[in-house]
């Protein structure tokens, strides 16, 4: 027993027809991320504080890292990789 030369092909998981795939665990954490960051942005714009447009500039990064990492798990055809 030993190597047969051949690539192993790495598959997803089997879905019923019809039925989405799981989202990636990456794009649950920037979608946690993102939440977390509206909500600071938030607190702070109510304090007063001027800081709260980094935290809107982080939630926009991280939707858009949803958004890939959703798409990029169904197989999306738009993003390479």
């Amino acid at each position: 027993m030993g190597d047969t030369g051949r690539v192993a092909l790495v598959t997803r998981p089997h879905c019923p027809s019809g039925a989405t795939p799981p989202m990636p665990r990456l794009a649950l954490y920037a979608l946690a991320v993102c939440v977390l960051s509206v909500a600071a942005a938030v607190v702070s714009f109510v304090q007063g504080s001027w800081l709260g447009i980094v935290w809107v500039l982080l939630a926009g990064l991280s939707s858009n890292m949803t958004w890939y990492y959703v798409r990029r798990g169904r197989g999306g055809s738009s993003v390479s990789g």
